[in-house]
């Protein structure tokens, strides 16, 4: 497996291949929003010894607390549990699933050297197949110049229009995102610009290349039934309006953070930045938050589905205890037969 690092000769990016093989052992916890991941990644770091490491792409931005329903440093705190990759940059920053594979490497060893148990628990599948697998996106580049001038394009003629671009390019990748998620159709032009190659033809190639490390990784996938998924979802929602999220979007808001900045661009947040510019009323921003996530939590199931080599449990059929327990069992004896 690979990653890239960034060299800077003057105003050049140089790019070296780094070669990494899994060699310490961990568990991922994943599953759509709303599932209850964090929740049993605390339990199961209790149980287990463990640490958490964040796999959750809007969590890793600073100020972006109430709308990613990120652990405050209070809940933290209460557990008792390390967390790892939480508030990395600044909602204007770009952080690609290749930057967040280093970091979670290092945060892997560090753990691993420390005697305790790495979890990385989150719902974006882009980092966890970085992590686990030889994926060809997440070792392309950034390409400065293309990124600026796709956010041109993107702040004169809205995402829309970069999603009919994309379509034409690549119809696959197209038709699998979302018209408004304009970072992922951003990133997929870049690719495509970059290497020539459409995303959806990398991802083809990475489904025959990869190769998990099965022996180093135990990985969860939690589910629920749909109804209750998307009921747990509008909870949350209102929860976090209850919180003040109208508030924290304000003030990023005065802070010069506008809907174009990468971490704006996260459920909950482009929304609110446009009912804070007048463009439509609290109450139907709040109901396009909730139709919005139930979306995204649908396309989370879809990519979570190809994974092979996860152990799914349903959270519909079983008890938060009952899950805990098998996983916590599942993670003993992970962690025994390494001795």
């Amino acid at each position: 497996m690979i990653y890239w690092t960034n060299n800077r000769a003057g105003k050049q990016a140089r790019f070296t291949r780094v070669e990494y093989t899994l060699t310490e052992r961990f568990i991922v916890i994943a599953g759509p929003t709303a599932v209850g991941k964090t929740d049993l990644s605390i339990q199961l770091a209790r149980a287990v010894g463990g640490e958490i490491i964040n796999a959750d792409s809007m969590q890793v931005y600073r100020g972006l607390n109430i709308g990613t329903a990120k652990p405050s440093v209070d809940e933290i705190d209460a557990s008792g549990i390390p967390f790892h990759l939480l508030d990395v940059i600044n909602p204007d920053e770009q952080y690609t699933a290749a930057a967040w594979r280093t970091a979670a490497l290092e945060s892997i060893n560090a753990i691993s050297s420390r005697g305790r148990l790495p979890v990385v628990s989150g719902g974006t599948g882009m980092y966890i197949r970085a992590l686990l697998y030889d994926w060809s996106m997440a070792d392309t580049p950034a390409d400065t110049a293309i990124r600026e001038r796709l956010r041109g394009d993107l702040d004169v003629n809205g995402s829309a229009s970069l999603h009919i671009r994309l379509g034409a390019v690549d119809p696959v990748t197209a038709q699998r995102l979302h018209p408004n998620d304009a970072v992922r159709i951003m990133r997929a032009l870049e690719v495509f610009e970059a290497c020539g190659t459409p995303l959806s033809v990398l991802h083809e190639r990475d489904k025959v290349k990869r190769e998990a490390n099965t022996k180093s990784v135990l990985f969860f996938l939690l589910e629920r039934d749909r109804e209750t998924l998307y009921t747990r979802i509008d909870a949350r929602v209102d929860q976090m309006i209850a919180e003040g999220l109208v508030d924290e979007v304000e003030g990023l808001m005065k802070m010069g953070y506008i809907r174009s900045s990468p971490g704006m661009q996260g459920l909950g947040y482009r929304e609110m930045c446009a009912y804070l510019n007048g463009e439509t009323n609290l109450d139907d921003a709040i109901s396009q938050i909730k139709m919005n996530t139930r979306r995204f939590a649908k396309r989370q199931i879809t990519w979570f589905r190809t994974e092979r080599d996860a152990q799914y449990i349903d959270l519909s059929a079983n008890t938060m205890a009952e899950a805990q327990e098998r996983i916590a069992t599942a993670a003993v004896r992970f962690q025994c037969s390494s001795n």
